[in-house]
Parts: C-alpha cells; sequence; structure tokens
C-alpha cells in the first residue's frame, strides 16, 4: 500500500529531490552560517562578551535593529494601503505606479544611497527647505529609517497584493449588508483574511532592512554612536584584520534575526490557523 502511494505521489524521484534540496541548503545557507559561528570559537566567552558589549557596537546593533523594526512596521501600514490602491482602484498612472513598485528590486542600493542623499543632503533637493525648519534628515538615524523604508516597500506589497487580489468582494458585500460598517468590514473581515501575508511582507522587509549596507552608508553619515550601523562595525572590522571581531557581531545579528523572524513566523502560523487558511 505504502509503496503504491509512494509511486502515486505528485513529486516523482523523491528521494533525489530531497537529497538535492538538503545539499543545496547546506552549500548555500548551512556551511557559510556554521564558518560565521565557528570562526567566532577562537575567542573566549569573556573575549566574546567584551567584543559585542562595546559602547560602539551596542549602539550600532540597536540602531540597526530599531530602525529595521521601525521602517519594516511604517511599510507594512503604508504598504498595505499601497497594495490596496493598486488592487481596488482604477486611476491615472497606476500601471507606472504599479511598476515603480518595484524600482528597489532593479535599483543598485548605492545608487539609492546616493541618491536619497542627493535628495536630503543640507543642500539637496528637499534638504535645503527641510533642515532651516530644523529637520535634518541626511547622516542622522532619521535617514537611515528612510533609506530602509525605501528598500523595504516592495516586500510588503507585493505580498499583500496577491492575497487582495484573490480576496472576494462578496466577503466585504456580505458584511455591509450584515450592518457592518466600513472600519468594522476592514478590521473584522479584511484584516484577519490578510493578516498572515502582512505578517510575512512585515518579515521579509525587517530581513532585508537589519543586513542593508549599500543604499544606508552613503546617507548615515557613519558617525560612531550616533549613525553607524552594525553591517558597517563589521566592515571596519574586517578592515582591521579582526576577522572573530566582526563574526562576533554577525552571530549576535544572526541570533536576534532569527528571534524575531521566529516570533513573527509564529505569530504567522496562529493567524493562519485561526483564520483557517494557509500562509
Amino acid at each position: 500500500m505504502s509503496k503504491r502511494l509512494f509511486k502515486q505521489s505528485v513529486i516523482p524521484g523523491f528521494g533525489i529531490t530531497l537529497g538535492f534540496t538538503l545539499a543545496y541548503l547546506g552549500l548555500i545557507v548551512l556551511i557559510p552560517l556554521s564558518a560565521v559561528i565557528w570562526k567566532t570559537t577562537d575567542l573566549t566567552l569573556l573575549q566574546f562578551w567584551q567584543t559585542i558589549s562595546e559602547p560602539r557596537v551596542v549602539a550600532s546593533l540597536k540602531l540597526s535593529f530599531g530602525a529595521s523594526l521601525i521602517a519594516a512596521t511604517v511599510n507594512a501600514i503604508f504598504g498595505l494601503v499601497l497594495a490596496w490602491a493598486l488592487v481596488r482602484y482604477s486611476f491615472p498612472g497606476k500601471r507606472i505606479v504599479d511598476t515603480l513598485v518595484d524600482l528597489p528590486f532593479a535599483l543598485p542600493t548605492a545608487v539609492a544611497g546616493i541618491a536619497l542623499t542627493a535628495i536630503y543632503a543640507k543642500n539637496g533637493w528637499l534638504g535645503q527647505y527641510l533642515e532651516p525648519l530644523g529637520l535634518k534628515i541626511a547622516f542622522t538615524p532619521t535617514g537611515i529609517m528612510i533609506a530602509l523604508i525605501f528598500i523595504g516597500l516592495p516586500f510588503v506589497v507585493r505580498t499583500v497584493q496577491p492575497v487582495l487580489e484573490d480576496l472576494d468582494k462578496e466577503i466585504e458585500e456580505a458584511a455591509a449588508s450584515l450592518g457592518a460598517n466600513r472600519a468594522q468590514t476592514v478590521f473584522k473581515v479584511v484584516l484577519p483574511i490578510i493578516l498572515p501575508a502582512l505578517l510575512t511582507g512585515f518579515a521579509l522587509a525587517f530581513a532585508r532592512a537589519v543586513g542593508e549596507y549599500g543604499s544606508v552608508i552613503f546617507i548615515a553619515g557613519n558617525l560612531p554612536m550616533v549613525s553607524e550601523i552594525a553591517p558597517l562595525m563589521i566592515i571596519t572590522k574586517l578592515e582591521q584584520y579582526d576577522y572573530s571581531g566582526a563574526t562576533s557581531i554577525a552571530v549576535v545579528m544572526l541570533f536576534l534575526s532569527f528571534i524575531l523572524l521566529l516570533v513573527v513566523n509564529t505569530l504567522q502560523a496562529w493567524t493562519a490557523k485561526r483564520t483557517g487558511r494557509e500562509v
């Protein structure tokens, strides 16, 4: 019986497929990550703690993770609004807007960083008007968050958009016919259905932001204890040939990212189970 079921499997050659998948995953993901962790063992536990507890390193980690969380949250809100507008409404230039959403995917990150700096610097297109008002963006944590929002927005839009397209409008009409107003329809009917996809977009945007380097390095200003991100600290350690120190910071970032993504994925699975939909 089991042999018959195996022969009728949707995926033929399961053993070969599984072996190739595990080998590919090991070569591309597990071995490099293991090498990072293994290199850290060159340090004693005390040396490891001294490296990651340096005020400059702690400040960079706080900035990277804090700015990434804020940027991902902003993207989750406004990315949902943008996806809703693209799916539910027709307006002049809709195809252009839909194409521009993917621009951060195609644009080199260094180019994005230079462009944002040119816009928000003191003599930039917008910076020359904002700084006299006391709104300094370039070379501050605010500029970092703007860069992270820029590169993370497509992840939310492209994750939520297909779910909204598959969402039957009759569900909204049924809620309205039962007396629900627009707010109740959105928060009690639509949002629970799209929440798993929204959390996925949030997780992708956060994961991209926390390790971002190219688009941030120019607009950050790289001021120690102020606008210095954790990836830059890793580069600095490597330039000083402190490979163990660099991998120590990388291990901390890996651990914190894993915990946050685990929490998001757990919440995502719980919401998907609650709404009776698969993620």
